[in-house]
């Protein structure tokens, strides 16, 4: 998939990012409910090394795709990319670059650890956390994917 060119193109494909998301974040959720130490941080660890790459494809900005361009096309994107400061759009991603990304929410994910050995309201507690950590995480990044490509069809000629 090519870099959207238009917004409404760019909209259908944020919806359909956003579907994906839900749909991650609702099994990170059911993950969260087995009383097994890590087992649901190692689910989210490999449902976003999945799903990040997933989202950059569908906008036309993953590692290969950006090496693929042109070498202006592929500089002016790399300007935009560097300017928004994400570390996902365009790059490769690891499992220690999402590890450092759950990081930033990992007070919830420590809460959520805690939460899920107290019976039934604690295991609905770790999935709401997990759920709630899954999807701003990944809407976070369709938002930053979609204004970088936002930016990039505003400066075509037309």
């Amino acid at each position: 998939m090519a870099l959207p060119q238009t917004i409404e193109e760019l909209d259908q494909i944020k919806l359909e990012c956003e579907k994906m998301v839900t749909k991650r974040a609702s099994a990170s959720a059911a993950a969260a409910v087995i009383p097994i130490l890590g087992t649901d941080v190692a689910a989210d660890v490999a449902m976003m090394s999945e799903l990040l790459p997933a989202i950059n494809k569908k906008f036309g900005l993953s590692h290969e795709q950006v090496e693929e361009l042109d070498q202006e096309t592929k500089r002016v994107l790399l300007v935009m990319i560097t300017s928004a400061g994400s570390e996902l759009i365009g790059k490769v991603i690891t499992k220690q670059v999402i590890t450092h990304l759950l990081k930033k929410v990992s007070t919830k994910i420590a809460v959520k650890q805690v939460a899920k050995f107290i019976p039934f309201a604690g295991q609905a507690a770790a999935a709401g956390i997990s759920f709630s950590a899954m999807k701003y995480l990944g809407n976070s990044h369709i938002n930053d994917c979609y204004d970088i490509a936002k930016k990039y069809i505003e400066q075509q000629p037309k």
